[in-house]
Formats: structure tokens, sequence, C-alpha cells
């Protein structure tokens, strides 16, 4: 840095130009040749809630085509007049009321979405909650046996 300030003192002495070699004080400044860009570590922070879980609760009426429960995973099962969307959604096929029992599972385990999620726990006891609607009002098919 010296040695151009040095230089740059003499070119300029023999310009013959008023400024004086004693009182030159050079400054290199480095400007960036490209914008920086910002962090990207902790970018997707606007993501959208899913809001998975309970929709109805137990003791309820609903309506046919009403979604009981959403879920990633099989965290509920359907149980009767209830069906199973592709993405593990729960709803509702007949208006009635909505009933919610725990219940022993066995899952197959030679389907690949059973190995998927209970993988490890073949030989434990599962217990999972089934979401069920009971009709309103209940058909009066049945027929006693001692009347036949």
């Amino acid at each position: 840095m010296v040695l151009l300030t040095h230089l740059f003192g003499c070119t300029l002495q023999n310009s013959k130009s008023l400024v004086n070699i004693t009182t030159t004080n050079l400054a290199f400044v480095r400007y960036a040749s490209k914008r920086s860009s910002g962090s990207t570590r902790n970018s997707p922070t606007n993501l959208k809630p899913k809001h998975r879980g309970w929709k109805v609760q137990d003791g309820h009426y609903v309506q046919a085509s009403t979604m009981l429960a959403t879920q990633l995973r099989p965290r509920f099962h359907p149980g009767l007049y209830v069906g199973f969307g592709k993405n593990g959604t729960l709803y509702a096929l007949e208006k009635g009321k909505v009933m919610v029992t725990c219940e022993k599972i066995n899952p197959n385990m030679a389907r690949s979405w059973a190995k998927l999620n209970y993988a490890g726990r073949e030989n434990s006891v599962i217990y999972k909650k089934h979401f069920n609607i009971i009709p309103e009002p209940q058909h009066d098919r049945f027929v006693l046996i001692d009347t036949i």
C-alpha cells in the first residue's frame, strides 16, 4: 500500500500537480460486484396449517358425507357407516349420531401401508379409536327368534 502511494505521488510530481505528496492520503475502496442475497435457512415460515384431527365430537348428530376426522397417519379407523378417504379422511355415509369407541385392531402385515405404519408392533396389542355412526331412525327389520 505504501509502495502504491509513493508511486502515485511520483506520477503526480511528474505531471506538476498542485497536490503535495506528503499530504496525499489514498484509500482504496472495494465495492461489491454482486448483490448479496438473504439467508434461505428459515425461509418456509409461512406454511398454512393443516388443521388435522377431530372435526366432530362424540355424541353429535351429523348429515351424510360430513367430515369426521382428518389424519396423516391412521390414527382413527372407520366403523359402522363411516367411509375412509384416500388421504385418510373419515366421513359419514349416513346421517345419525357419532359414537367413538376404542377397539383392538389386528393389521394385515402383508399390506404395504400396514408395514409403514405398524412396523415393529407385530406381536403387541394395538388399540385405535373407531368412528361409528348410529343411523336415525333405526330400521325395524329385526324379528325376534322367539316369535318365529
